[in-house]
């Protein structure tokens, strides 16, 4: 079975920016909603069971099996307004008329469903690695490497 993760490293009030790994492999990456805004959900970090999904919007994608919702995929997008609780794909990060983004998200999610041809079924594992970016205490570092903060 294939591991996928999405590692997220910024959350703004404009969504949640990350990455995500194909077995272990950077693929590309991802725009979720703010864990802050009551109007969109956002995946709690674990552990998902993601199965093939075919829908009227999004006839071939994956959808991640979150306890109490429906219908949390994984589609293109741009921004948080694209979404309402769904991992949007784009091959890289930038902004769009002033608003957090990722871009060319059409074509990603399109090789995303060539890469996972023949997938049912996959683990996904969340994780938020942006707590870290933050407080750089945080880090691990060697006693005999101790950098000036």
């Amino acid at each position: 079975m294939r591991k996928v993760q999405v590692v997220r490293l910024e959350q703004t009030e404009q969504g949640a920016l990350g990455s995500l790994l194909i077995d272990k492999s950077f693929y590309c990456s991802t725009l979720e909603p703010d864990v802050n805004d009551t109007n969109r959900f956002q995946i709690p970090i674990g552990k998902y069971l993601c199965k093939r999904f075919h829908g009227k919007k999004w006839k071939n994608t994956f959808e991640v099996i979150v306890p109490d919702h429906k219908y949390v995929l994984f589609h293109a997008g741009n921004t948080e307004v694209d979404t309402e609780g769904c991992i949007l794909l784009g091959r890289q990060p930038s902004y769009l008329k002033g608003k957090r983004a990722v871009l060319n998200s059409g074509f990603t999610f399109r090789e995303f469903i060539r890469k996972m041809k023949g997938v049912d079924e996959f683990m996904l594992t969340i994780y938020d690695f942006y707590p870290f970016l933050q407080d750089e205490s945080l880090f691990y570092f060697r006693p005999d490497e101790k950098p000036e903060l």
